[in-house]
């Protein structure tokens, strides 16, 4: 039986926006779901059909693809519809686990029970660093507090010897049901946390939890370069799984420290040094720091305006996973005096006297264009 037009299925057309979409499917999925049409084959039908739908005409790609091609673009598993699309479609709209018996139907009859084995969770540390220690690079110390497996019973939680028994909630299912209307939700069963087994003699050492918390301390590696923000990741460093379970990861995320002369922008340098009215006038060699401590040389051209940029190739940070590195750029500040001395006042007003537009050509061109501008 061919198959019907997906935006005909929806009741929807080609320029439906992705919430009309979505408000579309969320209608039929109500309307023809099996728990408020129990027996009904021919809603059952329209349920997948609606959810098949959704699933192609919900993603920007899938449903360009359709657009062009119709039900042809997806023959041969090329971005069709699965049984674990049809499950992860009803997450997408009314949240995880709800209608996953009727899921399971569709899935060939997968288990429910989950498995014993649970990944530890990942842990954070907020490290703080200089500028100067991001340009050069450091080996850090992390002190933290962590859980282990215990080593009494390997993790397991059980006492050497036992064995575990089956969850007298859930049945060894991992999953308990309840109602709400027509509709039914399953959830982790709240006693084995979805292993589906009891611990009939927990571990005296660890009280059956399989883990035991510890201070730690440990050294990693924070490459040159790196950046306000950065995060490394320290796989397995994390706290310890549960019931035999791999232990999660330890992220260190970065944090740079503002510098009292340098701004950072990615690999680039900059800051501003100021330079004296008359040295800007006539010109001058200045001496500026760098980030590595030492210093360089900039020559400071006659005539020189103030916010001048100079650039110092190869003076700023180094590029992480690159030999390469950033530029520092330096802005001259003309400062201009505040106090005088009479004997100051008198050559400037003397310099004044001498001044003309010749000297001054951004003055000059902007009395030009004042001049035309009340001319008009």
């Amino acid at each position: 039986m061919a198959k019907r037009d997906y935006y005909e299925v929806l009741g929807i057309t080609k320029s439906a926006s992705p919430e009309e979409i979505k408000k579309a499917y969320r209608k039929s999925a109500l309307k023809y779901h099996p728990d408020k049409n129990k027996g009904d084959k021919a809603a059952e039908a329209k349920f997948k059909e609606a959810s098949e739908a959704y699933h192609i005409l919900s993603d920007k790609d899938r449903k360009l693809n359709y657009d062009q091609f119709g039900h042809a673009a997806f023959e041969g598993g090329r971005g069709g519809f699965s049984n674990a699309d049809f499950s992860s479609t009803f997450s997408d709209i009314f949240g995880s686990d709800i209608f996953e018996d009727f899921f399971d139907g569709f899935g060939g009859g997968r288990s429910r029970r989950r498995s014993s084995n649970l990944r530890g969770a990942d842990l954070r540390y907020d490290l703080s660093i200089s500028l100067e220690e991001a340009y050069i690079g450091k080996k850090q110390e992390i002190n933290f507090s962590s859980s282990d497996k215990c080593t009494r019973c390997n993790g397991q939680g059980a006492e050497p010897g036992s064995k575990p028994i089956v969850c007298s909630t859930c049945g060894g299912q991992g999953r308990v049901r309840s109602s709400q209307g027509f509709f039914t939700i399953q959830q982790s069963c709240p006693e084995c946390n979805g292993s589906g087994e009891q611990i009939s003699s927990p571990c005296k050492d660890c009280r059956g939890i399989g883990k035991k918390q510890t201070k730690k301390k440990i050294f990693t590696n924070i490459p040159k370069g790196v950046d306000d923000g950065t995060r490394i990741r320290l796989s397995g460093k994390g706290e310890a799984g549960i019931k035999g379970g791999g232990n999660g990861d330890l992220y260190i995320f970065v944090s740079v420290e503002n510098h009292s002369i340098f701004k950072r922008s990615d690999e680039n340098l900059f800051f501003e040094f100021p330079i004296s009215l008359a040295d800007a006038a006539l010109g001058t060699t200045i001496e500026v720091p760098t980030i590595d401590g030492s210093k360089a040389k900039v020559k400071i051209p006659a005539g020189t305006q103030n916010g001048k940029q100079f650039r110092l190739k190869g003076k700023g940070m180094p590029i992480m996973r690159n030999k390469s590195y950033g530029d520092l750029y330096i802005q001259a500040i003309t400062e201009v005096p505040v106090s005088l001395t009479r004997e100051q006042k008198n050559l400037l007003e003397q310099f004044k006297k001498l001044e003309d537009t010749k000297t001054n050509p951004i003055m000059k061109e902007f009395f030009e264009k004042a001049k035309r501008f009340w001319k008009n």
